[in-house]
């Protein structure tokens, strides 16, 4: 029965790891096509405005962010084009922990160790990128066993 459990596993644990982080990047990216519905998009705009040097208009910049997490998101779902898509995910992730450094004061009560809600947004992405390092594993053909090797 172990062994039956764990060849399930291997075969689809990557896959639904994959659609499921598409799944949150889409999520995400729509809400910030809705003005107000994410609790992001303030401190988003803000972080776009200060890497652009303010030549991104704020109305613009959320709907760049907002298409690139659907992008991303679509992109996941499909498994199409894993590549480019975990190179816009990479560029994204970056972004995303940006505000922890330019705006330290809204992402920590006490700097560095005690983060308010929206620092707690930003450092949950931790698990995002080790989603995403997992997934990109496979891209070249990279599989899970259910048993070593010997």
């Amino acid at each position: 029965m172990d062994a039956r459990i764990a060849g399930w596993l291997s075969r689809y644990s990557v896959m639904v790891l994959r659609v499921g982080l598409g799944i949150v990047f889409l999520w995400f990216g729509v809400l910030k096509f809705f003005p107000g519905m994410s609790p992001a998009q303030d401190l988003a705009i803000r972080t776009i405005d200060v890497l652009s040097l303010g030549a991104i208009p704020a109305g613009a910049s959320i709907v760049l962010l907002a298409t690139l997490e659907c992008t991303i998101g679509l992109g996941l779902i499909a498994g199409k084009f894993m590549r480019f898509t975990l190179l816009l995910l990479s560029f994204q992730m970056l972004g995303a922990w940006l505000p922890l450094l330019l705006f330290p004061g809204e992402a920590f009560t006490q700097v560095p160790y005690a983060p308010t809600l929206e620092g707690q947004y930003i450092i949950k992405n931790v698990v995002l990128v080790g989603a995403g390092l997992v997934i990109g594993a496979t891209v070249r053909g990279g599989r899970m066993t259910a048993a070593p090797k010997d």
